[in-house]
């Protein structure tokens, strides 16, 4: 009597897997663009002045669980899928939120008066930086992602001259800006999700030439 292991006859020879083994993960692209779209989308808002800075702490929720943990998780799955952009955009943009509720809730209010300002400002050109060379490299992306990575750079470039020089029309621009980021990242979230749920390019995401 042949012997088995797990159901299978140890004399048999194993099948040969012809499909790429992260073929049954869900693409989790669409899910942590909707988290950064939406987390953005209120903290511009906020920025912008269309609505009083006395509710930014409403963006909190959402830097912790949507577009920090949730984003996290999707640069989680985006390594088991192989895509180091992908991968590294929804981690570092996930940590950014969560960073972001954390500095605002527990060094904002320690600092003195006269250094937040250029708290904040390095806080921002630190990742004006980054979102610099992801904007690069998202021109290999896609169309859709890379209009999301430069809106996003002149968005940080803005909020940082802002904080640095105290001018609050440009923070102001800056909000404007951040709520067309949002609109982009959404498009991005809503055209991935809607292509893979009828299965064929119902919104185009512009792919970027492989060459």
């Amino acid at each position: 009597m042949a012997e088995t292991l797990y159901g299978r006859n140890v004399s048999e020879p194993l099948a040969v897997r012809t499909e790429p083994p992260t073929d049954h993960i869900a693409d989790p692209g669409p899910l942590g663009l909707a988290g950064f779209a939406m987390t953005t989308f209120v903290l511009s808002c906020v920025n912008a002045g269309l609505v009083a800075k006395a509710i930014e702490p409403v963006v909190l929720p959402l830097a912790l669980f949507y577009g920090g943990l949730v984003q996290l998780l999707a640069g989680m799955w985006e390594f088991r899928k192989a895509n180091t952009f992908g991968a590294l955009a929804f981690s570092s943009y996930g940590a950014f939120w969560l960073s972001f509720a954390g500095y605002v809730k527990f060094v904002v209010p320690g600092l003195p008066t006269a250094a937040a300002a250029s708290a904040t400002g390095l806080f921002l050109l630190a990742w004006t930086i980054f979102t610099a060379y992801m904007a690069v490299a998202s021109l290999r992306v896609s169309g859709a992602v890379a209009a999301v990575l430069v809106a996003l750079l002149a968005t940080f470039l803005l909020l940082t001259i802002g904080a640095y020089t105290g001018a609050a029309n440009i923070t102001n621009i800056g909000g404007y800006v951040g709520i067309v980021t949002a609109a982009l990242a959404w498009y991005a979230s809503f055209a991935g999700v809607t292509n893979a749920t009828f299965k064929k390019t119902v919104l185009p995401v512009f792919p970027a030439a492989t060459r």
